[in-house]
């Protein structure tokens, strides 16, 4: 068999086009005795069988970087990468995943397979490659119904706006676009490929425009009837109209003619468009027969001790919108204490400062003006530092980088799901993005940010504006969720300033490590500090040490509000312990455990109660506490948790709500109280760490 001898890339390239057809035939039955075993996607694979042997003998993987979306259709890609033998224990525990994964293979970038986002990391992988000097290519394969999804069309709009050199092959196999294919239109493909006729096209086009007089319309003419030929003969020009040279459709079974039309379009110097036409369970009559794609994930039952079942009941149906799961939905109990509705001010704060050509001459006065000047002095540093927004650079403080870095600079529009995925491309190949967007329009890319960027241990760095209760733009604009969302993803380090000059150090602290980070700030005024009472590092700061009662933790903002109730408090003679936490997660060792020698602890935070940092923190400390009570028997603190209740809250001036909601300085010096209340007795010992 020739695909005993595949264990890599380069053993395709010797082989004659008899030997290929062989080998297709070898590898469709290979992949049919595998998942009618195991279980796993087949019809998808019997169908790019072809073409990952052209991809594969074409591109020099992984220098070039093939990516593939709904990463169910790269077992050929896994069998000619040297995996053939893992196959007897595909999607098994320990075995072979059933989708790309960095930790088996260099040739695999990628491993979530949510679909529609593979062109946002093929824009992101081909822009650091660009800014870098690189040649490498960035090829990605979507199709199977990855068109439908519209985080897809995020990214081809701004692959066509930005003109970034990636070659996409849309696997056309009657899941996705499909568009008429005809002899006429086969012989246009290979006419519009060809660098003789793009030439000589654009030759006779600039002599026809210079003819006296006539030049423009006669220009116009032969462009609107070779558009119109164009029209009759392919697709629309969807693609085009979106800055995207589309070229097809083109037999995808047929290796000589799609290798010939891959190395043209590799030579493109922007975004293309290769339409690929391929028989979903080529090969496998079951498969091919399959029109409601009962094939399309064989399921696997084991009957007995007698072996295995095929039991192909997966996929009931085409979906129409294959998006995939988007993650653990938060759905957190709140609060049950009365609603807050506020009547404030309804004028806007004065605008930020700042302009595209020049610096503010004067000191940063809000959380933004600081981070402006933080991250245009690390990128001076640092040419691998990006910043990428969402239709926002002036309100996110982006303005003065786009000015200085316009080449580091990357506006998506309303596109938040594509900044994030993009974002972890250009982190892949060798950048440092650093995407700044509103807090409460993070929630619109959390399946991004935990999959495409946590997932892969990106090192992206998101900072978060609007955090916390904003006032005027009510329930639709509080950023309360951040905290909550950023949590829920293994490995994100949470940051939270308390002022302007921590800004700058968390953004430091942020592009040194090795994964991803969150720093989230509130749209209001950021206090003043006296020189050097800056934290640094992962480390918290004790701003007040009391007398062992009660230990107030706080998060950002709140941090005002803690050093204002312990002034009221000293005046009544109680001295209560006050923390700058800094880094909610991880959480400072050292802080943990001065917190546990505390009879009470008190968290605030101007992000949600149920499942906010409050509650990752008691977490924490209720680790701390076990080991205490390990060793010597200690008990632990209660823990009162405060936040922001789980309702959607009114528009109003930002402190007359958090005051309504016990989360101002007096508020504080109340929950205080309401904590020395429970010491009835000095003989009575509290519940271990009872959070409240």
């Amino acid at each position: 068999m020739i695909l005993e001898h595949i264990d890599g890339p380069a053993d395709l390239r010797t082989l004659s086009a008899d030997e290929l057809e062989v080998l297709a035939a070898e590898i469709r039955q290979f992949i049919v005795d595998a998942v009618t075993t195991t279980g796993g996607h087949l019809g998808s694979n019997l169908g790019v069988v072809e073409l990952t042997l052209a991809l594969h003998r074409t591109f020099d993987s992984p220098r070039d970087v093939i990516l593939w979306d709904t990463g169910h259709q790269a077992y050929v890609h896994k069998l000619v990468t040297g995996r053939r033998q893992d196959f007897p224990r595909l999607r098994q525990a320990g075995g072979l995943s059933g989708y790309p994964n960095r930790s088996e293979s260099e040739h695999d970038w990628v491993e979530n397979s949510h679909a529609s986002a593979i062109l946002s990391y093929a824009h992101g992988l081909a822009s650091a490659f660009e800014l870098q000097g690189s040649p490498r290519r960035v090829v990605a394969v979507v199709g199977d119904g990855a068109l439908t999804g519209g985080m897809a069309y995020e990214a081809l709009n701004n692959l066509g706006h930005s003109g970034k050199p990636v070659l996409i092959i849309l696997n056309d196999n009657g899941r996705s676009y499909a568009p008429t294919v005809s002899r006429l239109s086969s012989s246009l493909t290979h006419l519009r490929l060809n660098p003789t006729y793009l030439q000589a096209r654009q030759r006779i086009r600039t002599l026809i425009r210079d003819l006296p007089a006539v030049g423009d319309l006669a220009y116009s003419s032969v462009h609107g009837l070779t558009s119109a030929v164009r029209e009759v003969v392919t697709p629309h020009t969807f693609f085009e109209a979106l800055g995207v040279r589309y070229a097809g459709p083109i037999d995808g079974h047929d290796i000589a003619e799609l290798e010939l039309a891959l190395s043209r379009a590799a030579e493109w110097d922007g975004p293309i468009l290769l339409h690929v036409m391929t028989q979903k369970g080529r090969g496998y009559a079951p498969a091919e027969e399959d029109d409601i794609q009962r094939l399309h994930d064989v399921k696997v039952s084991p009957v007995g001790d007698t072996g295995v079942k095929v039991s192909p009941v997966g996929d009931t149906g085409a979906r129409v919108s294959p998006v995939g799961d988007t993650g653990a939905r938060v759905s957190p109990v709140g609060d049950t204490g009365a609603r807050v509705s506020p009547v404030g001010d309804t004028g806007a704060l004065p605008p930020l400062a700042g302009a595209r050509d020049r610096l503010p001459p004067i000191p940063p006065v809000t959380y933004t003006d600081a981070f402006t000047r933080a991250l245009l002095a690390q990128a001076e540093a640092d040419p691998r530092i990006v910043a990428i927004t969402a239709a926002m650079p002036g309100p996110t403080g982006l303005l003065p980088f786009e000015a200085r870095f316009p080449d580091r600079f990357v506006d998506v529009g309303i596109a938040e799901q594509h900044a994030v995925t993009a974002a972890a491309g250009m982190a892949m190949g060798g950048l440092k993005p650093v995407v700044a967007v509103y807090s409460t329009f993070f929630s619109r890319a959390f399946d991004q940010a935990n999959l495409d960027v946590g997932l892969h241990d990106a090192r992206v760095v998101f900072v978060l504006d609007r955090a916390g209760i904003t006032g005027d733009d009510g329930p639709s604009h509080h950023g309360v969720l951040d905290m909550v969302l950023g949590l829920s993803i293994p490995g994100m380090t949470v940051f939270a300033p308390s002022s302007a000059p921590e800004v700058e150090a968390m953004l430091d602290q942020a592009l040194t490590l090795d994964g991803p980070a969150m720093i989230r700030f509130p749209k209001t005024p950021a206090p003043a500090v006296a020189e050097g009472a800056v934290g640094s590092g992962m480390s918290a700061r004790r701003l007040r040490e009391g007398d062992g009662s009660v230990c107030l933790l706080a998060v950002g903002k709140l941090v005002a509000a803690a050093l204002e109730a312990a002034d009221e408090l000293a005046r009544e003679g109680v001295e209560v312990t006050v923390w700058d936490v800094r880094v909610v997660s991880p959480p400072d060792p050292e802080l943990l455990a001065d917190a546990a020698r505390h009879r009470h602890v008190i968290t605030a935070e101007d992000g949600m109660r149920q499942g906010g940092a409050g509650m990752f923190l008691a977490d924490a400390l209720a680790a701390v506490v076990r080991d205490q009570n390990d060793l010597n028997g200690v008990a632990g603190p209660t823990v009162d948790v405060l936040g922001i209740p789980r309702r959607f809250i009114a528009q109003g001036k930002p402190d007359a709500i958090l005051a309504a909601l016990g989360l101002d300085g007096p508020g504080l010096a109340r929950s205080v109280r309401r904590a020395l209340e429970t010491d009835t007795a000095a003989t009575a010992t509290p519940d271990p760490l009872r959070v409240d």
